[in-house]
């Protein structure tokens, strides 16, 4: 069984404060979270937990209860942001600090850019659950790495030098990608059948 040291033990599992799934929903209604951004956060989050339920059943220590509040909350500042001008992913990150959940806001943070190389030896982490899930769903569809950076290449590649980085990110994310389907019986093309759920 794999050990995750930078995850939760049992002890620190109880310990650990997090919102409910009512107390994200109703986060979300309180930030005016746009209707388009709810369905791709209710899609991320099924993704996550499918790879998260899967991970844990490989032996990795991961704490579900918090893949689920990380993806549920990860955009929380996209819509305030759209009109401030802020990153959304800095100011999720604030605020769920500010309201008592540290180890959430550090998922917020991390979901667009993760703290860590990819390719390091260190075990997976509920953030690297939530930021993968981000990039296989594009608006409210769960689509390949491929789709998704294509996607961003046509909308945020306005210059040689941004080209450069989505490209260089797409290859952070296939090492990641790899690294998370490794010991599963699960492939990245399975999770396409997400598609045909719409529960919340």
């Amino acid at each position: 069984m794999r050990h995750n040291p930078l995850s939760f033990s049992a002890h620190k599992q109880d310990a650990l404060v997090l919102p409910s799934r009512s107390q994200c929903l109703e986060l979300m209604s309180a930030h005016g979270m746009l209707p388009n951004i709810r369905e791709h956060s209710f899609q991320v989050n099924r993704v996550a937990l499918v790879l998260g339920e899967a991970l844990a059943a490989a032996g990795y220590d991961l704490h579900l209860p918090l893949i689920e509040a990380g993806a549920l909350l990860h955009d929380l500042g996209k819509t305030p942001c759209l009109k401030n001008g802020q990153k959304h992913a800095e100011w999720g990150a604030v605020l769920l600090t500010e309201l008592g959940y540290p180890e959430v806001a550090q998922i917020v943070k991390e979901h667009v850019y993760l703290a860590s190389d990819p390719a390091s030896p260190q075990p997976l982490r509920e953030t690297d659950v939530v930021n993968y899930a981000d990039k296989r769903v594009l608006h409210t569809r769960v689509v390949l790495l491929s789709e998704r950076f294509a996607d961003l290449m046509e909308r945020y590649g306005r210059t040689p030098e941004a080209l450069e980085r989505l490209a260089a990110l797409e290859i952070k994310f296939r090492v990641l990608e790899d690294k998370i389907f490794a010991p599963l019986d699960l492939n990245a093309v399975d999770l396409l059948q997400l598609n045909d759920r719409r529960d919340q």
